[in-house]
């Protein structure tokens, strides 16, 4: 089992969950962080580090973000791995209540 990212991280990446993983599993993207469900031990650190609670356990996902488990498979496995927190978006803070972004992901 693994933890998930999911839409409330897009156009946000505030990065704090990034710095506490100890396998360095988390990938970014130019809007969006995705875990690499692969390389994910379970062991829950970065869930509560995210401002925004765009962290799931994959078995607690709720059923609206049910499609961010195959997203973060495989957005993983073409960016890049990031292993340091870089700070959010600079309009982070605007996005961070908006809800419905996923036509906003920019896969790049």
């Amino acid at each position: 089992m693994a933890f998930v990212v999911t839409e409330s991280c897009i156009k946000c990446k505030y990065t704090t969950c990034v710095e506490v993983c100890p396998v360095d599993c988390f990938h970014e993207g130019p809007n969006f962080l995705a875990i690499d469900p692969e390389e994910c031990i379970d062991c829950a650190l970065c869930e509560s580090e995210c401002p925004v609670n765009a962290i799931y356990a994959e078995d607690e996902l709720p059923e609206n973000q049910k499609e961010f488990l195959q997203l973060n498979a495989d957005l993983a496995k073409k960016w890049p791995v990031l292993t340091v927190n870089k700070g959010g978006l600079p309009d982070a803070d605007d996005w961070k209540d908006v809800t419905d972004k996923l036509q906003y992901l920019d896969k790049g």
